[in-house]
């Protein structure tokens, strides 16, 4: 009989039930329950399993005995997920990291904790993935790239070869990223984009070759 390694899903949304399924159908974890922050969910059970408060998970699944995954999408630039990340951190912790058996990842790619990435991705050899970051279906990293802390890379997106994206990035579906390029951290890269050239500091990109749309200052107001 396989042992199967006991994971708590913080997030009861979409993105939650999505990791419970894929982590339920294809991986050596077994979800055995589902937290959130208190007034943020009403439901007490989801797949059958327990709904618990954040605040107090620990004395309930001890982080001795299970591990936790923090399912929340890429709203305010992934930094409402780098923030519970970093809670369940402190709590003790060992957060998971879910490598689909349908992608094609090299043996030397490096992939920190809290990453979950889904089938058909291509990545390629000397790639370094940082902590927190989620990488959608159907994504092209290019070799020797690196993708930093807490990005998320939607679907069918193409970063080539040597390029660097730095921490707190969205990567929009279909967008496209030229060889040697760097995405500086904060960025938005929109939907169809084509990155031909280095980013700006919390730029939010568009276009084909993609333009600089506006800039956004750390506490969300529009610098341009």
């Amino acid at each position: 009989m396989s042992y199967l390694e006991k994971v708590v899903i913080f997030g009861t949304g979409s993105f939650g039930e999505v990791a419970y399924y894929y982590l339920t159908k294809d991986s050596r974890y077994e979800v055995v329950a589902f937290t959130a922050d208190k007034g943020q969910f009403t439901e007490k059970e989801k797949f059958g399993l327990p709904v618990l408060p954040f605040e107090n998970i620990e004395d309930i699944c001890p982080p001795e005995k299970f591990r936790m995954f923090v399912a929340v999408a890429y709203r305010n630039l992934n930094k409402i997920r780098a923030k519970k990340y970093g809670e369940a951190k402190k709590k003790g912790y060992d957060l998971i990291s879910y490598r689909c058996s349908k992608a094609i990842i090299w043996d030397n790619v490096e992939v920190g904790d809290n990453c979950f990435i889904f089938e058909a991705n291509v990545i390629q050899p000397f790639v370094k993935i940082g902590n927190d970051v989620i990488v959608w279906s159907g994504n092209h990293i290019g070799h020797h790239s690196s993708i930093a802390d807490h990005c998320f890379i939607a679907s069918h997106a193409v970063i080539s070869g040597h390029v660097k994206v730095g921490p707190y990035c969205f990567v929009g579906v279909n967008a496209s990223i030229r060889d040697g390029v760097t995405i500086a951290r904060e960025c938005t890269i929109g939907a169809d984009a084509l990155i031909i050239k280095d980013t700006k500091e919390r730029g939010v990109y568009g276009g084909h070759p993609a333009k600089l749309l506006r800039v956004v200052d750390p506490q969300g107001l529009t610098d341009k």
